[in-house]
């Protein structure tokens, strides 16, 4: 379960660099991209990884069944943090509606594809290359992780809930007043 918990955090990271690094290449500035008050942190990455990382060694072994079951997997886990987010808060992280094929905005085809693409370098490249690193974290940290995380978590779905609106996870913007310029 400690692994499991590890590979959920370092995914949940890894992941908050993909959402940056994606708003950056497509040019969208100024957009919170992470899901927590004060980690940075997109859980809905790190459950995904940790479902793939823990199928059956059966489909693990072969790229093809990665790619399908690790897509499908993941998107069934983005789905379900979707849903999650709108029902117990009232918030949308993401959008897919203006996609083709999309079901309720949660999860579109497109969005699969590449949930099967960033499957494979998971399996293949990502874990076994950090692996040694998450075997190396004293269970001492897991522990503190695991309470930073709670009380986050916890925090931010209050405040989630009660505000209405991701951007109120974007407490470390600077606050212009009406009519101030840019």
């Amino acid at each position: 379960m400690v692994s499991v918990f590890l590979q959920f955090i370092l995914y949940s990271f890894l992941g908050f660099l993909l959402e940056v690094a994606y708003a950056w290449l497509r040019g969208i500035r100024g957009q919170g991209r992470k899901c927590l008050i004060f980690l940075p942190l997109c859980p809905v990455y790190g459950l995904g990884a940790a479902a793939i990382l823990n199928m059956p060694d059966l489909l693990l072994g072969h790229p093809l069944s990665v790619f399908v079951a690790g897509g499908l997997l993941a998107t069934l886990v983005e789905y379900a943090v979707g849903l999650f987010y709108e029902v117990a808060a009232g918030v949308r992280f993401w959008d897919y509606s203006q996609q083709p094929g999309n079901l309720g905005g949660r999860i579109c085809p497109l969005f699969t594809l590449f949930w099967g693409v960033l499957a494979i370098a998971l399996v293949e490249w990502i874990h076994p290359a950090l692996a040694p690193l998450l075997a190396q974290v004293p269970l001492w940290l897991v522990w503190v992780l695991f309470l930073v995380f709670s009380v986050d978590g916890i925090l931010s779905l209050c405040l989630l809930h009660e505000t209405g609106t991701t951007e109120s996870l974007c407490w470390y913007r600077t606050r212009r007043q009406p009519g101030e310029s840019v």
